[in-house]
């Protein structure tokens, strides 16, 4: 899904930005606004996104929801 309509929509993928290497969003998590804004303002400044689909987190894998 597009990041910009991730927003409220629940992850299906752990994201680990590197460095520091902490997940900031594991699967089953509702994401919000501001953690998406945070990894993708990482990325833009040079940080790694190791463990996610779409390294440049222009889109996230979220859960289908019915």
């Amino acid at each position: 899904m597009d990041a910009g309509d991730a927003d409220g929509r629940i992850a299906a993928e752990q994201i680990t930005p590197y460095p520091p290497g902490i997940p900031a969003v594991v699967p089953g998590e509702r994401l919000d606004r501001a953690v998406i804004d945070y990894l993708r303002s990482g990325v833009a400044a040079g940080m790694n996104i190791p463990d996610a689909s779409d390294t440049s987190l222009e889109k996230f894998r979220v859960v289908k929801e019915h």
